[in-house]
């Protein structure tokens, strides 16, 4: 099997970072969705740490076979899928509404970190609490003992990459505002195959990219 387009993908975020001046830690997570498992294993064989997934089964199996890097649930998730996801996610990415955070904060053991899923445009059709909600989301899983890493946004399917600029840069403004109640929510997850170069010059921390990434596997010959 021919190698993925890891290093390139890395190669275009470390340029991107230098381009805008930063010196900054950015976690690229490999969302596994659309991979194969032997896609997925070569990958994880190339180096990747971090990986996503979107579906409550693929994520608990995946885990089982992928012991040696850090799972990251980036999918909505429903309550009644909570007690098989939590054991095996070590970052929640899609923390949405109240009911979410009683059924996480229900565990024997810490509950894993999350990231608050903000649908900044207001799209019916996506996950995501509204700006306005944010905070209130925020201080209701503090208040359920759970740790609040920072925000996440999927935006509205842009025409140009540089569309997403906006969205990007209004997950930053709010998680700036939020931040000042609460001091550690720091991370920013936006940013995907895209519009991934876009999110890192308005500050993205962690970057969702599955295609750019397994899209080489599928071009071979």
């Amino acid at each position: 099997m021919d190698r993925s387009g890891l290093s390139r993908v890395e190669e275009r975020i470390a340029a991107a970072a230098a381009r805008a001046g930063r010196s900054d830690a950015i976690t690229l997570v490999v969302v596994a969705k659309y991979a194969s498992d032997q896609e997925l294993d070569a990958v994880i064989k190339e180096g990747a740490g971090n990986i996503g997934e979107s579906r409550a089964d693929a994520v608990v199996a995946r885990a089982a076979r992928f012991r040696d890097v850090s799972w990251h649930f980036v999918g909505r998730l429903q309550g009644n899928k909570v007690r098989k996801v939590r054991p095996v996610t070590d970052l929640l990415h899609s923390m949405d509404r109240p009911d979410l955070a009683d059924y996480w904060s229900k565990s024997e053991a810490e509950p894993s970190p999350v990231l608050i899923q903000v649908n900044l445009a207001g799209e019916p059709q996506k996950a995501g609490v509204s700006p306005d909600g944010a905070l209130a989301l925020v201080d209701k899983c503090a208040a359920s003992g759970i740790e609040v890493h920072g925000l996440m946004t999927v935006p509205p399917r842009p025409e140009t990459p540089e569309d997403s600029g906006r969205w990007f840069a209004g997950l930053r403004q709010l998680r700036d505002r939020i931040a000042l109640d609460h001091p550690r929510v720091t991370e920013l997850s936006m940013g995907m195959t895209d519009d991934f170069l876009i999110a890192i010059s308005e500050g993205a921390t962690i970057l969702r990219v599955g295609r750019a990434i397994f899209d080489p596997f599928r071009n071979e010959g």
